[in-house]
């Protein structure tokens, strides 16, 4: 567009003289249109695409119908792709967004010239972040769509990030409790120089003193009555969802641990959320969020030695997901006596065997071992096997340093689960290896090149949002590296003609079975299926018994009985004589929907 020349002079003496490049008057005119100016595999036309593709009503975005008085409102679907574009390029402050829009080119084609202040700008991240959310979901699913996530194994990992709360603003019990000693000593302190004040100024300060550090423990009491109330073991003044997680090197500040699952075929993101300030019961939401919303049988699951628990393991066995997770070193010291792997256990007598060939046996019954994990209890039930030859064993001095009772093994009752996952990561170190592989980089992307070590906003909520935000855009970003910013527009605008067909479809099976002279008792069931229907064809979340109900539908007469039935059983429609109805009608009039074919998600 701007053209650069270099060239010689002849000079007096005939002698060639190299010039720097030359660039354009200022002064001249240019005429060329935004269009030309964008590269054809430019990134902002994939998010053009993408926010294109969106349908922001369903999720609750506002401002998408205009009211017939005052001022215009921006469209959502702007905000968003200036967003979804800041976010790429670590540019996330709501100011910087309006001055990209102002002075950045590809921002200028992307919102079509608009200019949009940045209070509006910030808006729409804090009062829209659950939407935000859905809409990275809804991508995922349509990811899974085009195979480009097969939804086999994923891979676990959290990466933290600071929040808008001060370490002084943090309180622990212990922490509470040193304010309020340090306070009451200083309270004491002037109250005994108040006695010997003999000066009125004096006497004045000291008591205007008194008065503030009262009142100071006053606030500390409040917060102390607030962290009792909520049974937690830490309390954030100015953002409440906020913890002391503790950082790199030990460092301890302010912030939330993010939860994220990656797809292992091209690594993309699958689900992510925030919870505890470690990930030691994080391991089953996590893989189980992630299966539901892949909407697969079977799952695997990869990461590290910081999810091994065993409470977690079981759930995960028993929503059919297959762990391998990093075992865990034993937590006893090592004192030089036999270790508990010396012992073998047998599953078929409920016994272990010792080095020295005695068998320890239980007598089957479960005792409780409490713990106190945010002020509350939890039992654990665990077996305890023991046995009387160490009373005469010659290698007792080995085994155990008790002089009466002799060495026991506690088994927990979710030890076949320890074990399992622990071969199982024993026999296929290729297999685990490459959880790193999987979802470690992108952490590395967030924070070094997009700028996302900590978060703008206050509230799970609003965190979440944020992350979604950045989530989208890597899983964008990917996408184009994998197949390429044309075909990704390409795929994306397909997607957006093929959903138009979804009304067509569903209003000519409506009208083919109203012309067939039904009884007006019959129209209604079946104008009320046909709305769930169409409700999932446009891949709205239509609850049901709290989960969100997503069918894969090759839309063809073949499969309009078992479409129907789908959603009687995922709906769980009390009356199975509409069910019955519908399946009839669909059974003997299937011609009115036989040419067409759509894929849906």
């Amino acid at each position: 567009m701007f053209l650069s020349i270099c060239y010689y002079l002849e000079s007096e003496s005939n002698k060639r003289v190299m010039v720097h490049q030359q660039g354009e008057d200022r002064n001249q005119m240019l005429m060329f249109s935004l269009e030309s100016a964008i590269a054809p595999d430019a990134f902002v036309r994939v998010v053009d695409a993408f926010v294109d593709a969106v349908d922001l009503k369903s999720f609750g975005f506002a401002h998408i119908d205009c009211k017939e008085e005052g001022r215009p409102p921006y469209h959502p679907g702007v905000l968003m792709k200036l967003y979804l574009y800041g976010y790429r390029y670590g540019i996330r402050i709501s100011r910087k967004l309006e001055r990209e829009a102002q002075t950045n080119l590809e921002a200028i084609w992307l919102l079509s010239g608009l200019r949009p202040k940045y209070k509006t700008i910030a808006n729409l991240r804090k009062d829209r972040g659950m939407a935000f959310r859905e809409v990275f979901r809804r991508f995922v699913c349509l990811l899974k769509e085009w195979r480009l996530i097969d939804g086999e194994t994923i891979a676990i990992d959290s990466f933290k990030i600071r929040g808008n709360n001060s370490l002084k603003n943090n309180f622990t019990e212990k922490k509470i409790k040193q304010h309020l000693e340090y306070i009451d000593n200083k309270i004491a302190e002037y109250e005994a120089e108040l006695e010997h004040a003999e000066k009125e100024e004096k006497r004045q300060v000291l008591i205007n003193k008194i008065k503030e550090s009262k009142s100071k423990k006053a606030k500390y009491e409040e917060v102390k009555k607030q962290l009792d109330e909520q049974g937690e073991d830490q309390i954030s003044t100015t953002d409440p969802d906020a913890k002391a997680v503790v950082f790199q090197r030990n460092s301890v500040r302010v912030g939330y641990n993010i939860q994220a699952s990656s797809d292992s075929k091209h690594k993309l993101m699958v689900e992510y959320d925030t919870g505890d300030v470690n990930d030691t019961h994080a391991l089953a939401p996590m893989a189980i969020a992630s299966k539901e919303l892949l909407n697969v049988e079977s799952l695997k699951v990869l990461a590290d030695k910081g999810y091994h628990t065993g409470a977690q393991l079981h759930l995960c066995n028993t929503h059919n997901i297959t762990s391998y997770i990093s075992p865990k070193e034993p937590s006893t010291k090592d004192t030089g006596l036999y270790p508990v792997t010396a012992f073998t256990y047998d599953s078929c007598n409920d016994s272990y065997t010792c080095p020295s060939g005695s068998i320890l046996r239980s007598n089957g019954k479960w005792y409780k071992r409490s713990e106190y994990r945010r002020r509350k209890k939890s039992d654990t039930l665990f077996k305890r096997y023991t046995t009387k030859d160490c009373k005469t064993c010659t290698n007792r001095q080995l085994c155990t340093q008790s002089k009466i009772n002799g060495r026991y093994i506690d088994r927990s009752e979710y030890a076949g689960d320890i074990e399992q996952n622990n071969q199982r990561v024993n026999n296929n170190p290729e297999y685990y290896r490459q959880r790193q592989q999987i979802t470690e980089h992108m952490f590395g992307t967030f924070k070094r090149q997009r700028g996302f070590a900590h978060t703008l906003l206050r509230g799970k909520e609003k965190v979440l949002g944020e992350v979604g935000l950045l989530f989208i855009g890597y899983n964008i970003s990917r996408c184009v590296s994998i197949i390429g910013a044309k075909e990704l527009v390409n795929m994306l605008k397909k997607y957006v003609s093929t959903s138009k067909v979804y009304l067509p479809v569903v209003l000519s099976f409506f009208d083919n079975l109203k012309f067939r002279q039904l009884s007006y008792e019959l129209y209604g069931r079946v104008k009320k299926i046909l709305a769930l229907l169409y409700s999932l064809l446009l891949n709205k979340n239509v609850k049901s018994s709290g989960k969100a109900v997503r069918i894969s539908v090759l839309y063809s007469p073949v499969l309009v009985h078992l479409i129907l039935v789908l959603i009687a059983v995922g709906l769980r429609i009390e009356k199975v004589s509409l069910i019955t109805d519908v399946v009839t009608l669909a059974i003997y009039y299937p011609h009115s929907l036989h040419h067409y074919k759509i894929d849906c998600f």
